[in-house]
């Protein structure tokens, strides 16, 4: 999305030198592109994990784009809050998120195209325009945001599990707005909690609240390895 930056901070870094070496293997030995996604609540830190991955993997020498579901809604942030106010059942991935476009475009790259046509918000300007993804000699896909778990075609899944009290104080520093302290962006994050509390079971690895690594063996899913930043 337009607007925004991302500041990684020693523990988004941390983590991605925890999963990169776990999944490196996999990636190289996969035909086509590999798909990693990275889901979490607003302000959880998934657009700076996104990118910490897509680095290692570049330090490895495995080209990565990463590209994020906030520029999928199907309309710009301004609209989309009004549009939340105004109507109580807007609210969730299938309905204010074009989650189709977004796997299309996942599919794409998959399939081998050298490139593929996005939607690009433009927070300033409260805007959709499109944009063009070049995706020669690039090997994987990051793709961040709230519900990209629920995405097919996915061969690693991150989950971060901070909720919204967890995640306060980088939602200050993001400063999107005055979406910090409003009471109705306060209940909408409750509600999008309830909605991705499941998810984490999708996790191929979750993020603790303390950075903490999980790597889950889904078909022993009682055994994980743990490991701290």
């Amino acid at each position: 999305m337009k607007g925004d930056i991302i500041v990684l901070e020693e523990h988004h870094i941390a983590a991605a030198k925890e999963i990169v070496p776990e999944i490196v293997g996999k990636i190289r030995a996969k035909a086509a592109r590999y798909i990693i996604t990275v889901a979490g609540e607003s302000g959880s830190g998934k657009s700076e994990t996104g990118k910490a991955i897509a680095d290692e993997l570049g330090a490895v020498g495995i080209n990565a784009v990463l590209i994020g579901q906030d520029d999928y809604f199907v309309l710009p942030p301004k609209s989309n809050d009004a549009q939340r106010r105004e109507d109580p059942e807007w609210l969730g991935p299938h309905v204010e998120v074009r989650m189709d476009v977004l796997e299309s475009n996942l599919k794409a790259a998959i399939d081998g195209a050298d490139s593929f046509v996005k939607p690009l918000i433009d927070y300033n300007a409260n805007s959709v325009e499109d944009q063009i993804i070049d995706l020669t000699g690039v090997k994987v896909i990051v793709a961040e945001g709230t519900y990209t778990s629920l995405l097919k075609n996915v061969d690693t899944r991150v989950f971060i599990a901070r909720n919204r009290l967890d995640t306060l104080e980088h939602r200050k520093k993001r400063n999107r707005g005055s979406e910090v302290g409003d009471p109705f962006i306060e209940n909408i994050l409750k509600i999008e909690h309830k909605i991705i509390a499941g998810h984490r079971q999708l996790a191929d690895f979750v993020i603790t609240k303390e950075y903490a690594v999980i790597s889950v063996d889904h078909d022993f899913p009682q055994i994980t390895s743990l490991r701290t930043k």
